[in-house]
């Protein structure tokens, strides 16, 4: 039986993103499933959709905020995640990162630069909305990072990423990361699972 992919939609200021990636290729060294990266701007759909993020939605409720911290301990010691840190400039901005990504779907850089820009904010903890740290990280990673800068500033990258967000919306999604199994929509890491057994299925 071969399952189905799952569209995984992404934005490098998620930290459950990053987990959710760090995961993946677990899974599919495992099962039938292969997992489709799709670049979103989250800014763009909490615009959209009236969402904030956690951290500012329950700004108010510590409690919730600190069983959203246990959560992500939980899920990194589950699967073996010892690396990951909160990044200290969080919130980054990121339309330069996501459109960064839509620049190297179209230089044939699409996974190393995913990798590469995950780990500086979620491992590294770099503030990667900064020109010059975004830039050295990207050469540090060997990607060539003033090309990738220079096509990022493209029309048809920035309508790349627009038109990615706006798919988004048009479909369920109001945070990240998202999954779609077909037409069903699975929110969050917690839904990983849950995801790949539609595909399974």
């Amino acid at each position: 039986m071969t399952g189905k992919a799952i569209a995984f939609l992404f934005d490098f200021g998620s930290p459950n993103a990053y987990l959710v990636h760090r995961v993946i290729p677990q899974i599919e060294s495992r099962q039938p499933v292969v997992f489709e990266y799709v670049p979103v701007l989250l800014g763009g759909i909490f615009k959209a959709t009236n969402n904030q993020s956690p951290a500012t939605a329950f700004a108010h409720i510590p409690a919730k905020l600190a069983y959203d911290r246990l959560e992500i301990d939980r899920f990194c010691a589950r699967h073996r995640i010892a690396d990951y840190r909160m990044n200290p400039h969080f919130p980054v901005n990121t339309l330069t990162l996501m459109r960064g990504a839509i620049a190297a779907q179209h230089l044939g850089l699409f996974a190393p630069y995913v990798e590469a820009v995950f780990c500086a904010m979620w491992r590294d903890g770099l503030k990667m909305d900064d020109p010059e740290v975004f830039a050295r990280a990207l050469d540090a990673a060997g990607l060539p990072a003033g090309e990738i800068a220079a096509r990022s500033q493209a029309p048809e990258v920035k309508g790349g990423l627009i038109a990615n967000t706006d798919r988004a919306v048009a479909r369920g999604a109001f945070g990240a990361p998202t999954f779609f199994v077909g037409d069903a929509i699975y929110f969050g890491k917690d839904r990983l699972y849950e995801a790949v057994d539609a595909a399974l299925a």
